[in-house]
């Protein structure tokens, strides 16, 4: 398959800028890759496609308030500083984007709060927009955190074409996020609510949670129309012992496992044995699945409505079919349903 084959076109009207209300009462179209047959559902009805001894595969990766503001020494130039991780805890060194980037170059220093309560100076270009950046803070290791808590912002993306709210700091993140590192959150788990999650365990339904750090790589555009040849940025996994034992038992039993989202797939399919099952993981993942692709472990999956020509299509595409993965879009279109991070979900069984 080619890159032309995951371009269409979606009316601007359908991008959503906020979250539905309530978590679980978002839209939900089911896809059924048996009878090629599509549902329309309330997020909250899920709980009917799933029994007793049924798996879901969670990322508990936790967003960090990744974006920041500063100004450059001498002209007070705004800078937007996009934290994308941090290289080394002890220094204070960070892998940044900054934006614009042509004005910043090797030893320039930025000011951060009104005060200028934090400095950071400039010491690498990484890419084009890309640079490691030292932060000079008096303060132990834990005030450092916290002053980069205090002055970040929610990342919420970009194509959200508005001002970060208070409200975001909540719903940009899943109920069961933990595991802090992600500068994007796995959208198919915000549509939980606690309620959800509670009907679901009473239900017997059992939770695998995973950790991958979703980084900006997510949102990358492929433009390589070979799909082959595009390359994914490695992003931080790991998958315990326990996680392993919860899905494997589960597979033995031939019950349901689902993935919670693209990045549980990825991380799953990361980490396979010869005889497909589950093996614990800690380190980086640069998978990238798109058709035609063998899926080893989970046979359904949860996830929200994705942009043309991205990765995250591609592996929808891989594990619906690309046939009805059209299918299932052009009614999506047809019936209004919201894309992106805030908008509906699918599931895919």
């Amino acid at each position: 398959m080619k890159l032309s084959h995951f371009q269409f076109n979606l009316p601007t009207e359908l991008l959503a800028e906020f979250p539905v209300e309530n978590r679980d009462e978002s839209r939900l179209m089911v896809v059924n890759r048996k009878t090629k047959t599509i549902e329309h559902k309330l997020f909250k009805d899920v709980i009917d496609y799933f029994d007793d001894g049924d798996v879901m595969i969670l990322n508990n990766t936790k967003v960090f308030p990744a974006r920041m503001y500063g100004n450059k020494e001498k002209t007070g130039a705004r800078i937007e500083v996009f934290l994308l991780r941090e290289l080394n805890a002890e220094q204070r060194l960070w892998d940044v984007l900054v934006d614009p980037a042509r004005k910043i170059r090797i030893g320039n220093k930025l000011y951060f709060g009104e005060d200028d309560s934090l400095v950071a100076e400039v010491i690498d270009n990484t890419t084009s927009r890309g640079r490691t950046l030292r932060f000079l803070y008096d303060g132990s290791y834990t005030e450092f955190r916290k002053k980069l808590t205090e002055l970040g912002e929610t990342p919420i993306p970009k194509y959200i074409n508005r001002e970060v709210t208070e409200e975001d700091a909540e719903r940009y993140q899943t109920i069961y996020a933990k595991e802090e590192g992600a500068v994007a959150a796995p959208t198919a788990g915000l549509h939980f609510s606690k309620h959800l999650l509670k009907r679901l365990e009473i239900k017997g339904v059992d939770f695998a949670e995973i950790t991958l750090h979703v980084g900006l790589g997510t949102f990358n555009p492929v433009e390589v129309e070979d799909l082959s040849k595009h390359k994914m940025d490695s992003e931080e996994l790991i998958i315990t012992q326990e996680a392993c034992d919860i899905v494997n038992k589960a597979k033995e039993k031939k019950r349901r496992i689902c993935c919670v989202g693209t990045t549980s797939m990825r991380a799953i399919e990361s980490s396979v044995s010869s005889a497909r099952t589950l093996n614990p993981y800690t380190g980086w993942t640069n998978k990238f699945i798109f058709p035609p692709y063998d899926f080893s472990i989970a046979d359904c999956m949860i996830t929200n409505f994705h942009t043309p020509k991205s990765t995250l299509l591609m592996m929808i595409s891989a594990f619906c079919g690309h046939d009805l993965m059209k299918k299932a879009y052009e009614e999506a279109i047809k019936e209004k349903y919201r894309f992106y991070s805030y908008g509906d979900a699918m599931l895919i069984i």
